[in-house]
């Protein structure tokens, strides 16, 4: 793992790293614990306000100049900032099913699958993670793999439906 190509990258991609590292920890606690909680919210808010930095720094990041500066991963961004509103809105309104299906969709449409990208060859992250040695590889993948494990056993056994 070498960090010289993050460090060399624009200020930009700094603040979205920044803002998008918690969220992808903090999202994977969230969705196996208990709903509805103080703890819940407080994390909840934590996340979905690093969820829209994330997204907004996304609009000043150009490495993929498809059009105007613009690429599809940008569109992801757009889905991220509704979805987030809505999500809020699905809480406030005591419409918990919604509010779930939203942050779930969420955390896997905007962290992990995008997230899995960002680690594909000629990416800043790549090159980050896989560059220089061998082990962080195979950590970087057994702690994504472990996360989508425990999350997917804990819906099968009914407790992500919020308490």
């Amino acid at each position: 793992m070498i960090l010289e190509p993050l460090l060399g990258a624009p200020l930009a991609v700094h603040i979205h790293v920044t803002a998008v590292t918690p969220p992808a920890l903090l999202g994977a606690y969230i969705l196996l614990r208990p709903k509805g909680t103080p703890l819940h919210r407080l994390l909840g808010r934590i996340w979905m306000a690093l969820m829209v930095v994330t997204a907004v720094s996304s609009f000043f990041i150009h490495e993929l100049d498809l059009f105007y500066g613009f690429s599809p991963i940008h569109l992801l961004s757009i889905a991220t900032l509704f979805g987030s509103w809505n999500a809020i809105a699905a809480a406030r309104r005591g419409d918990v099913r919604l509010h779930q299906r939203i942050v779930a969709g969420l955390y896997f449409g905007a962290i992990v699958l995008a997230g899995l990208f960002t680690f594909l060859p000629g990416r800043i992250m790549h090159a980050v993670i896989f560059i220089g040695a061998e082990w962080p590889a195979v950590l970087a993948a057994a702690a994504i793999g472990s996360i989508l494990v425990a999350i997917v056993l804990r819906r099968r056994r009914g407790r992500l439906i919020a308490r």
